[in-house]
């Protein structure tokens, strides 16, 4: 399917850069077939020469160039990045031959047609929305990505190929689904980071060393994360899996009583329902 095909990035922040490392790790796309434009020289300098791709100063480059063209841009520069790559678009994918993915936050596939509609391109252009999070620059991300009913199923398995270069993928029915994948995975990160850090302070409070709560502390997330996967997999559920580890009258029961006490896991579900929202007053 992707034999052959090019691939541009408008934009090449740490998420653009993340992914273009997976798709170079992954051998699923030849660094020869990748383009790159930022407003940044220095940033253009350092892709260059860290995956062997090819950069260049004008958006309409990429454009000219490539198959599939990522919008990996800051949300405030959508309108001019679109305008400017517009005549580009018309020109040279007078059918829609060229498929847009983008992961710019807060941004609905019909702002992004309507501002190229306004831009002078009047042919349907296909446009995947993706919202990818962090690890995947450690190639273990997990992206959901909302593909429009106007969009092929073969543009569709493409974009997906690229995005299983970089972790997972889940994709959603309803393109407002996307606002509840950026509450939950997107800013889900920080959410963990944060249990760790209050474990390796806790940890630090009880007596270790910093560097020994730290190690355990993240390795626990790690591991139980892991074991979550598996489990679930294999049909077990996480009661089961709260079960497993907490025996009656033991340590676990006792912190587990704690947590029940600050309403952990009313809280949770309140920080991704804030920041779901949030979502979708930026989409709107």
């Amino acid at each position: 399917m992707l034999k052959n095909k090019t691939i541009g990035f408008l934009g090449c922040g740490n998420m653009a850069e993340a992914i273009i490392k997976g798709l170079i790790t992954s051998k699923t796309v030849s660094p020869a077939l990748i383009t790159a434009s930022d407003i940044s020289k220095e940033r253009l300098a350092y892709i260059s020469e860290t995956y062997a791709i090819t950069v260049h100063n004008k958006n309409f480059e990429v454009v000219l160039s490539s198959d599939i063209i990522f919008l990996s841009i800051k949300p405030k520069d959508t309108e001019s990045v679109l305008s400017d790559i517009a005549r580009t678009l018309m020109e040279n994918s007078p059918k829609g031959e060229k498929v847009i993915v983008s992961i710019i936050a807060g941004k609905k596939t019909s702002t992004i047609n309507e501002i190229l509609n306004g831009a002078g391109v009047s042919v349907p252009t296909p446009i995947i929305r993706t919202m990818p999070n962090t690890p995947a620059t450690l190639g273990l991300g997990i992206t959901g990505y909302f593909v429009p009913s106007d969009v092929s199923e073969e543009n569709a398995a493409d974009v997906r190929e690229l995005l299983l270069a970089v972790g997972e993928a889940v994709r959603v029915t309803k393109e407002d689904d996307l606002d509840t994948v950026t509450g939950l995975s997107g800013s889900g990160p920080a959410y963990v980071y944060s249990f760790i850090r209050a474990l390796t302070e806790g940890g630090v409070e009880n007596g270790l060393s910093e560097e020994a709560a730290f190690l355990l502390a993240t390795k626990t997330v790690e591991g139980a994360a892991a074991l979550a996967k598996r489990s679930i997999d294999d049909g077990k559920t996480l009661e089961e899996l709260i079960k497993m580890v907490s025996s009656p009258g033991g340590t676990t029961i006792e912190g587990l009583k704690k947590l029940k006490e600050g309403d952990f896991e009313d809280t949770v579900k309140k920080a991704l329902s804030a920041a779901t929202n949030r979502a979708k007053e930026l989409s709107e």
